[in-house]
């Protein structure tokens, strides 16, 4: 080998050959396998030229040696390059040489001198870079960036230790004296606007917005915010949908340019007239919300319009759940896509599926979650203490799904999921440590949110048993017989398409959610006030009542805006509550309990003396149910005081008795016959009043 550098390069290499033009040798930017793929030539200028047939670029291959690409070069060459006299063109000298500030300079049509006022400067690292300083407001740096090259995915780094922030904020009284400001992103756009006097701030990247800056914005009457035509401009909208900033901003969509850099280099004598007119044709958040969602929600009308004009939508998705194999929970799974529709209010219903271990409650659930946009919910198997206060996910209008309720770990967990369905929100501060010691810290998620939490208890933490339905899953033999004819067919059914159901959910969404329920206060005077847990639940009946009708708006009345309930939404909403709020007040017994009781009564007739008992294996064996299924019937029905254990030693066998007899039914909610007679009598009686009070006037 003719020289050192070469030497170097050569005596990393396995397997070297010579051929007619180089030499070959195993690549180590892959798992060559002594197929030598990486060929090796001397160019004109003495430069080392590495090739690989696999694919590998020659920085992986040059990094694999231990080296850099300047080993590539002759001692020469290296310097020329090093002083700029290679052509920019040249990839393997601008690998060398980087970016340096005049190069940047040029290349945006910017005076050097402007951009060292900023901070800005060459190092070399060991190429050269434009280093660029992210100043806080009183100008201390918080943060450098260093640009590398002017294109390529990797053309920006941030120095160790840096954490992003918005650049420019050390500039932020110019925007304030000018009443407006606009959001670009990344800083090369910012020089552009702040050498032409225009107020601007830089995002590091599309997807890196932090709620937390829209607190240096809050004295500045409009925000314009720069959408680029890709999938960055995308997320800028985003985010911005989420944030408190929408309602200042308008948007700008330059439409020969890219952003207002490119703008500028395009044309930069008219760059002014062009960027005045762009400020001029900004959309204000609201009127592009408002256009957007009309296209979107046509585009879905297509898709969804045959679920959305039928006349019972819940009866159609269940024949649809059938062919996903769900069978025997109809009324629970008809109350699951309610309460997950519901999430649409501003009051959404929440509810405990419960039931014994694999009676299949989180398969249900997720069969059902199956015909909602992931955006409709929020699905976790368990969360920590300070989870839900922490996670950037968002809450509002969604459904926080738990697969088990054990997976709340702690009291605190608990109080802020009672806040979030009480309250519609979390407002939790905190104390965090900062560069300046330790500061208090507010923070907020935004509702309102519903909850769906799976679990084998009878009873969860009793401060959120009264803010849901408990829904108990069927263990019965028959319903067990029904699963397993079920998955011995599930080859034969056909696929389900959930698009037309998710088009539809993303339909509603769009679409009005005010609901008017005429005879609501019908309804109030009919339901006896008997339990104090009434006056929660009434909410949550109208809240359903309001969900059925928001799921069949397409066939229901609208005035002003506002659909109005009609009837039939009772009666489908009575349906499936009607056991569960009787229940829940204590003033009737489930149907299992009931069956439970009865058939201890049954093993203890005939039966005498203190030793009298019936064991839970004797209650299983008559109900032809596991054992475990059999002890958590008992236990709901000692819960309820149906039952009593005389047997008071810890580890025996039950001997169950009779406890307290079953309350007199109730008919807690009316008959939609009887709610509507009662509505009539209302109206008349309002009517009636207005005439006396007009005779008396």
């Amino acid at each position: 080998m003719p020289a050192k550098y070469v030497e170097r390069v050569f005596g990393r290499l396995n397997n070297v050959q010579p051929t007619s033009s180089g030499w070959t040798a195993e690549c180590k930017g892959h798992d060559d396998r002594s197929r030598n793929s990486l060929s090796l030539s001397l160019g004109d200028d003495s430069r080392i030229l590495l090739h690989c047939f696999a694919g590998c670029p020659p920085k992986r291959v040059v990094q694999a040696l231990g080296l850099r690409m300047r080993h590539l070069f002759p001692p020469d060459l290296r310097r020329q390059l090093r002083n700029g006299a290679e052509t920019a063109e040249d990839p393997l000298a601008a690998e060398l040489r980087g970016l340096t500030l005049a190069a940047y300079a040029q290349a945006k049509q910017l005076p050097e001198r402007f951009l060292k006022s900023l901070g800005l400067q060459t190092v070399h690292r060991p190429q050269a870079a434009v280093s660029i300083p992210y100043l806080s407001p009183t100008r201390e740096i918080m943060a450098t960036q260093f640009r590398l090259a002017l294109e390529g995915p990797e053309r920006f780094r941030w120095q160790k230790g840096s954490k992003p922030i918005p650049y420019g904020l050390w500039r932020l009284d110019l925007a304030r004296q000018a009443g407006f400001i606009v959001l670009v992103e990344g800083p090369s756009d910012c020089h552009t606007l702040w050498f032409h006097e225009i107020p601007a701030l830089g995002i590091p990247g599309a997807a890196s917005w932090n709620e937390a800056w829209a607190a240096y914005l809050d004295e500045i009457p409009i925000i314009y915010v720069v959408v680029e035509p890709d999938r960055g401009g995308e997320t800028v909208q985003g985010w911005l949908g989420r944030s408190a900033l929408r309602e200042r901003a308008r948007l700008i969509t330059l439409t020969t340019a890219k952003d207002p850099s490119a703008l500028y280099l395009a044309a930069p004598e008219n760059f002014r007239l062009y960027w005045e007119a762009a400020l001029g044709d900004a959309t204000p958040w609201q009127d592009f919300v408002t256009a957007a969602e009309t296209t979107r929600r046509d585009e879905l009308w297509t898709i969804c319009a045959a679920q959305a004009e039928s006349p019972d939508i819940l009866t159609r998705f269940i024949a649809a759940l059938e062919d996903r194999g769900v069978v025997g929970e109809e009324r629970t799974a008809k109350l699951l896509y309610l309460i997950v529709t519901s999430r649409l209010l501003d009051t959404p219903v929440s509810c405990a599926l419960k039931g014994p271990s694999s009676a299949g409650k989180s398969f249900l659930a997720k069969t059902v979650l199956g015909f909602f946009p992931p955006a409709a919910f929020y699905a976790l198997s368990a969360m920590s203490a300070r989870a839900l206060a922490y996670s950037n996910e968002p809450l509002k209008h969604r459904v926080l799904v738990i697969y088990e309720a054990a997976g709340i770990q702690g009291d605190f967990a608990n109080y802020l999921v009672r806040s979030l369905l009480s309250e519609h929100r979390i407002r939790y501060e905190t104390v965090e440590k900062t560069p300046t010691g330790l500061r208090s810290r507010l923070i907020e998620r935004e509702g309102p949110t519903g909850l769906i939490v799976t679990t084998t208890a009878l009873r969860l933490h009793p401060e959120n048993e009264t803010r849901l339905f408990s829904i108990a899953v069927s263990d019965s033999p028959e319903h067990t017989r029904d699963i397993l004819r079920a998955l011995a067919t599930r080859q034969d059914r056909p696929v389900v398409d959930a698009a037309p159901w998710h088009a539809l959910q993303e339909w509603l969404a769009l679409s009005t959610r005010h609901v008017g329920i005429p005879y609501a206060e019908a309804l109030a005077e009919a339901i006896p006030p008997v339990a104090i847990r009434l006056r929660r639940d009434f909410g949550a009946i109208l809240a359903l009542i309001e969900a059925h009708t928001v799921l069949h708006q397409a066939t229901r009345q609208q005035r002003d805006g506002v659909l109005v309930a009609e009837i039939e939404d009772y009666a489908a909403v009575r349906e499936l509550v009607l056991d569960l709020v009787a229940e829940g007040t204590e003033l009737s017994v489930s149907g299992t309990v009931r069956s439970t009781v009865r058939t201890v009564e049954d093993l203890l007739e005939g039966r005498t003396g203190n030793d009298v008992g019936i064991t839970v294996t004797a209650v299983a064996r008559a109900l032809n149910i596991e054992k475990p299924a059999a002890s958590r019937r008992v236990r709901a029905a000692i819960n309820g005081g149906y039952l009593v254990n005389r047997e008071e030693r810890r580890f025996r066998p039950a001997r169950l008795v009779l406890g307290e007899p079953f309350p007199e039914e109730q008919q807690l909610l009316p008959t939609p016959e009887a709610l509507e007679e009662a509505w009539a009598e209302l109206l008349e009686a309002k009517y009636l009043s207005r005439l006396a009070h007009a005779g008396r006037s």
